[in-house]
C-alpha cells in the first residue's frame, strides 16, 4: 500500500479519537475473527503485520508451524459506528491479510486465495464484479424453534413489516462504513429481510459482505433481536440465498454485452455462463456449504434445483436479467444457489474460476428454458438432459473433491482442510438421530 494510505490511518485514529483498532480476517469456514490492538502499536502493526497463533484458527496450520502475521490493509479502514460512545471514543478496524513470518502469503487465507484469483482475471485485462443478494431472518432469540417477529410476506411494509427500524439502522450503519445499498426489503417468509449491497469488484465485496453479516447481527443485538444467515431455519418456509449477480469488465467495457445478439449477450458471456453451468454441482460445496444449505435446495421454495438459465424463469439455477436499452453495463448473470452462511472470498474464487474457464475453453452455452422446471417430469427432464444440483452435502462432497477445478482455485491447503471439515460435519450429521425419526418411529417400531 502507499504509504500516504498508512499515514492518513494513523492521522485518522489521532484526529477521532479511536482508542482500539480491531484486526479482522476469516477462517477457512468463513468465520470472522478478530484482535484488538492499541493506538500506539498501530504504526509497526502497518508495517510489520502483527504476529499471532495460527494453530487455533480452523484450517490454518498445526500447532509445530503456527506462527501468522496480520498485515492490516489500510484501505479497509473504517469505524465502527455500533462502537462509538456518547463521549467521542470510537472503534475501527481493518481487514489483514495473513502471511507467514518469511513475508509470504500464507496459502490458507482465504482472501489471499480470492486475490489470487482475481490476478489470473487481471492478466486477461478483466475486472470482476460482483452484487449479491443476502437473505437473512429476525428471530426473538436463539433459542430452538425459532420465534418469528413477524407474519410479513414479500415487499410488505407496515404493521406487518416490524423491522423496518432495524433494516434502516443497518443500512445507516453501512453507509458510515463506506459500503452503499441499493435497496431493502421484506422477503418471501415471514420475518426473513434482505439488504441489497452497491456491485463492487469481488475483493471489497466480500470484505463488504463480512462487514454486512455482522452488522446485520449487531444491530439486531442493540435491539435484543436474533439475525441469522441460516440457511433454512423453518421448515416449510423459504430459506435464506444469496442470489449472486456478476459482471467481467475490461476497462470500462462490459464483455458479457453485444447488442446484436437475441439476448444482449457476448460469446464470453455465454462461456462465462457455460462454465458456471458445467462446473455446477463441483461448486456447490463451496457455495452451499453446511448440511443445512441442502435443506433450502429444495423444490418448491425459489431455490434452484436444476442446472440450466433462464431470462425470466427464477426456477434456473442461472438468470440473466432482461436488458434495458442503454444499461449496457449493467448486463449481468444471476447465479442462484450460494447462500449467505458460505465464506465469500471462496465462493467468489470458485465463481470466477468456473466462468473463466468456460471462457477460455469456449465452452457452449445451450439453450435457455424458460418453462417451470419444478412442473416438468423426471422423464422429461432427463430427455432435454436436466441435471440437478447434490440432493446433499454427501453428494456435493463427492463432487467436490474429485474437481480438479476447485482444487486450483481454492490451493492445495483450503482444498483439503475444507473437505476434511466438511466430512467431520457429515459424519456428525448421518449418525446423528433427529427429532423427525423419534417423532416417526418410536411409537411404531
Amino acid at each position: 500500500m502507499p504509504e500516504m494510505d498508512k499515514e492518513y490511518v494513523l492521522k485518522t485514529v489521532q484526529d477521532r479519537n479511536v482508542k482500539f483498532i480491531r484486526l479482522w480476517f476469516t477462517d477457512v469456514l468463513g468465520f470472522l475473527k478478530s484482535f484488538a490492538i492499541m493506538p500506539d502499536e498501530l504504526e509497526e502493526a502497518l508495517h510489520e503485520g502483527i504476529g499471532f497463533d495460527g494453530s487455533a484458527i480452523e484450517g490454518y496450520a498445526r500447532v509445530h508451524e503456527s506462527d501468522m502475521v496480520a498485515v492490516p490493509d489500510p484501505n479497509t479502514f473504517v469505524l465502527l459506528p455500533w462502537r462509538s460512545t456518547d463521549d467521542g471514543i470510537n472503534v475501527a478496524r481493518m481487514f489483514c491479510d495473513i502471511r507467514k513470518p518469511n513475508g509470504k502469503p500464507f496459502e490458507g487465507d482465504p482472501r489471499w486465495v480470492l486475490k489470487r484469483n482475481l490476478k489470473k482475471a487481471a492478466d486477461l485485462g478483466l475486472t470482476f464484479y460482483v452484487g449479491p443478494e443476502l437473505e437473512y431472518f429476525y428471530f426473538k432469540s436463539s433459542e430452538n424453534p425459532p420465534q418469528v417477529l413477524d407474519s410479513g410476506g414479500y415487499f410488505d411494509l407496515t404493521p406487518l413489516d416490524v423491522a423496518s427500524d432495524l433494516r434502516r439502522d443497518t443500512i445507516l450503519a453501512l453507509e458510515k462504513m463506506g459500503i452503499s445499498v441499493e435497496y431493502s426489503h421484506h422477503e418471501v417468509a415471514p420475518s426473513q429481510h434482505e439488504i441489497d449491497l452497491r456491485y463492487m469488484d469481488a475483493l471489497t465485496m466480500a470484505d463488504a459482505a463480512m462487514t454486512y453479516r455482522l452488522t446485520v447481527k449487531e444491530i439486531a443485538l442493540k435491539y435484543g433481536i436474533y439475525a441469522t444467515f441460516m440457511p433454512k431455519p423453518m421448515f416449510g418456509e423459504n430459506g435464506n440465498g444469496m442470489h449472486t449477480h456478476q459482471s467481467l469488465f475490461e476497462d470500462e467495457t462490459n464483455i458479457f454485452f453485444n447488442a446484436k445478439d437475441k439476448y444482449h449477450l457476448s460469446k464470453k458471456g455465454k462461456s462465462y455462463i457455460a462454465g458456471l453451468l458445467k462446473h455446477a454441482r463441483e461448486i456447490c460445496l463451496i457455495v452451499a456449504q453446511w448440511v443445512n444449505s441442502y435443506k433450502r435446495l429444495v423444490p418448491g421454495y425459489e431455490a434452484p434445483v436444476y442446472i440450466s438459465w433462464a431470462q425470466t424463469n427464477r426456477s434456473a439455477l442461472i438468470r440473466v436479467p432482461m436488458y434495458k436499452p442503454g444499461k449496457e453495463k449493467a448486463t449481468r448473470i444471476e447465479f442462484r444457489c450460494p447462500d449467505p452462511a458460505c465464506n465469500p472470498y471462496l465462493a467468489f474464487s470458485v465463481m470466477l474460476a468456473a466462468g473463466l474457464k468456460g471462457i477460455q475453453e469456449n465452452y457452449e452455452l445451450p439453450d435457455p428454458i424458460e418453462e417451470d422446471l419444478f412442473g416438468m417430469s423426471p422423464l422429461e427432464r432427463k430427455k432435454r438432459g436436466i441435471v440437478s444440483l447434490p440432493d446433499n452435502m454427501g453428494e456435493a462432497i463427492a463432487e467436490t473433491e474429485k474437481s480438479s477445478l476447485v482444487r486450483e482455485a481454492l490451493g492445495d491447503h483450503i482444498f483439503e482442510k475444507f473437505i476434511a471439515n466438511k466430512k467431520i460435519e457429515w459424519a456428525e450429521y448421518m449418525s446423528h438421530v433427529s427429532q423427525f425419526e423419534l417423532n416417526k418411529y418410536l411409537k411404531i417400531l
